[in-house]
């Protein structure tokens, strides 16, 4: 069996992966043990799976809403193989086998089906989308397949929004039903290699380098409702979102450890931010300054800036208008 997150083989009778953690199969409500899509009963203890064994959503066209399916199947041919920058979101219900032996397992099916529901609109909000379910949780990506040079922040306001969402649903659960349901969360950015896109929504992503790894770690490591990042995605929201510092943490096959941090909460004003050294864009701030010089002479130029999302494209022109002055429009 490979992992369906990160794609790295398991041993035998392993029920999480040893590179990223992800859970390696779904498991029943009743017994947790492993059940494969498509079971109706549980081999172990008879109980009913319902339609799904995970969550209820067999198909992503079922969830995934028809302006973000759209636009994913209008692109998916120049998406395959290509490399991308993205925000890997992971999600995981606290408590969740405590959960399962309290409860009938079609009661189990049904909290957990509205739980996803809440998750789903919260990323599909940002235009995130659900990569795997993994039986008490979800792994989501930003940035991929739809773009966006900000999907670091997309992603940590849609975690922010996911736990705003299932605390009020916690509040609702433990009233009516004395249920603590409480979820945790882990974010990190990094490459992903975006591969076949099927016609119902199915999708392959294979991590480049720990980019998966480090993203389920953070999760591991968050406490009951936390949400915890690395410190890559720190690097691209700190202006956007108050932080906590969690130390530093030690994951699987890696050298060094990892520096945490907590996402607080959405600053209500970002401060203003120093622009770092342009370095680098010598040669493509000549091809814009020879066009121009060219203009000036009455010729008429048309230039194309083309690059991937983040690559600074934007700084880019943003630094020749500085050089052009007010006089040019």
């Amino acid at each position: 069996m490979h992992c369906p997150s990160c794609g790295t083989p398991s041993v035998a009778g392993a029920k999480f992966c040893q590179e990223c953690g992800a859970q390696l199969a779904a498991s029943c409500p009743g017994c947790a043990a492993a059940v494969s899509a498509g079971q109706k009963f549980c081999a172990g203890c008879g109980a009913r799976l319902a339609s799904d064994a995970v969550s209820g959503f067999a198909s992503p066209q079922g969830y995934t809403p028809p302006h973000l399916a759209e636009r994913i199947l209008k692109e998916r041919a120049a998406l395959e193989g290509e490399r991308k920058q993205v925000t890997v979101l992971f999600a995981d219900v606290s408590g969740f086998t405590r959960l399962s032996e309290r409860l009938d397992p079609e009661e189990v099916h049904g909290l957990m089906s509205r739980a996803f529901e809440l998750m789903l609109a919260e990323i599909h909000r940002y235009e995130g989308t659900v990569n795997q379910f993994l039986g008490d949780g979800l792994m989501a990506l930003f940035g991929a397949p739809v773009a966006h040079e900000d999907h670091a922040r997309r992603a940590a306001l849609a975690a922010l929004g996911m736990r705003s969402a299932l605390a009020a649903y916690q509040g609702e659960l433990a009233l009516t039903r004395g249920i603590d349901f409480r979820v945790r969360m882990g974010l990190n950015t990094g490459l992903v290699v975006v591969g076949a896109i099927g016609d119902n929504l199915r999708m392959d992503y294979t991590a480049v380098g720990d980019t998966t790894n480090v993203a389920a770690r953070m999760q591991q490591t968050a406490e009951t409702g936390q949400i915890a990042l690395a410190d890559a995605t720190r690097r691209l929201i700190e202006a956007h979102f108050e932080l906590r510092p969690l130390g530093t943490v030690t994951v699987k096959n890696r050298t060094e450890p990892v520096v945490a941090w907590s996402l607080e909460r959405a600053r209500s004003e970002a401060p203003p931010r120093p622009l770092s050294p342009l370095l680098g864009r010598a040669e493509a701030l000549g091809a814009l300054e020879r066009a121009a010089e060219t203009a000036r002479t009455g010729r008429g130029r048309a230039v194309y800036v083309v690059g991937e999302p983040g690559i600074g494209k934007s700084r880019l022109l943003l630094k020749r208008r500085q050089r052009l002055g007010d006089p040019v429009t």
